[in-house]
């Protein structure tokens, strides 16, 4: 059995809620794309990259 940790994490609403609709169509959960996205982001610098220089969402009072 893989070694886990939990965490708690604050996701915005309105994208987790857009999230949930298509993830229904595509049969992924939030923590597959969580693992398979923290995995990519270790191995892949130019996935590294895009994902630090992603500006879509806007700060507002929070860190996102």
């Amino acid at each position: 059995m893989t070694n886990t940790k939990l965490t708690t994490v604050k996701i915005v609403k309105d994208v987790y809620s857009k999230f949930k609709q298509i993830s229904f169509e595509s049969n992924i959960t939030l923590q597959k794309l969580v693992n398979r996205s923290l995995n990519k982001y270790i191995e892949d610098p130019s996935f590294r990259t895009q994902i630090n220089e992603y500006s879509e969402l806007h700060a507002s009072g929070s860190q996102f």
